[in-house]
Formats: structure tokens, C-alpha cells, sequence
């Protein structure tokens, strides 16, 4: 949630809304401040490459002992020549977009990096001129005591 409301001030001045769905209360063994920044990266992205009153949408759900956090947005999209490599440190898809931005091409490798690092990982839906959904994906954390408490 924190990573979402570092974003409500730049959101807000474009208005642009920012939805959070939580379908179910989940959590990830991990490294806390690291694991906000990639959601943070993920968010300030979306809100980036949007075009004023859109939205920006992020759902929490868990799949099969997976937490997946998806951001998707209602921006410019991603030509599929540039898909397989957005995950490249420094690559941009336009670099002229850089000075508009302010970005250096290192957010999503970040973000990548977090991901393995956790035993996750991060994909990638696009269209251009549609917008683009990001999923993190990361082990869900069971604490077994609490689980056999429960039976």
C-alpha cells in the first residue's frame, strides 16, 4: 500500500486514479524495502506513460502458493519488438522519452532482480496505444505453525 500512496501526489496532478484491489489478505518472505521499491518502480511507470485521466490499477491476488501484485495501466503500450528486452538494464524503448520522465532505464531490471532474487519473478502484457499490465510474481509465505494451529 505504501508504494501506491508514493505515487498519489504525481497521480493526483495528472488525474490520474490509482485503484488498489486486495482479493486476499497474502504475504512473502522477503526484504520489505526492496520488495516496495518494485512495486513502487511498477506503479510510478504506469502513472508515467499514462495519458492524464486514465487509471492506473493494482489487484493482489494469490494463485497456486503464488502472491501475484499486476499493475496495469491505460497508457502507450509496448511494441512487440521492444517486449523481450524491457528487462535490460538501460534499455528504453524510446530514449528520447528519458528527458520527459526523468528515467535512466533501470527501474524494470530493478525490478527483475528483486523478483529472482525472492524466488519470483515479473512478466509482461502489452498492446500499443492499449496499455501495459506488469505481474510480479513471488512465493507466497505459509507459516506452517499458524497452518497446523488451524487444524
Amino acid at each position: 500500500r505504501q508504494a501506491i500512496d508514493e505515487s498519489k501526489l504525481t497521480a493526483e496532478s495528472r488525474k490520474i486514479s490509482v485503484a488498489f484491489d486486495c482479493k486476499s489478505e497474502s504475504f512473502v518472505l522477503g526484504d520489505r524495502g526492496q520488495l516496495e521499491m518494485a512495486i513502487s518502480n511498477l506503479v510510478e511507470n504506469a502513472i508515467n506513460y499514462s495519458p492524464d485521466t486514465t487509471q492506473v490499477a493494482v489487484t493482489l491476488t494469490k494463485e497456486k502458493g503464488l502472491v501475484e501484485i499486476s499493475v496495469k495501466d491505460q497508457g502507450i503500450g509496448i511494441p512487440d519488438k521492444d517486449l523481450e528486452r524491457i528487462f535490460e538494464r538501460f534499455y528504453r524503448v524510446d530514449p528520447a522519452r528519458s528527458r520527459a520522465t526523468g528515467g535512466t532505464g533501470l527501474g524494470l531490471s530493478i525490478v527483475k532482480h528483486v523478483a529472482t532474487n525472492h524466488g519470483g519473478d515479473i512478466s509482461v502484457w502489452s498492446v500499443e496505444g492499449a496499455g501495459s499490465t506488469f505481474t510480479l510474481r513471488l512465493p507466497e509465505y505459509v507459516d506452517s505453525i499458524k497452518s497446523l494451529e488451524a487444524m
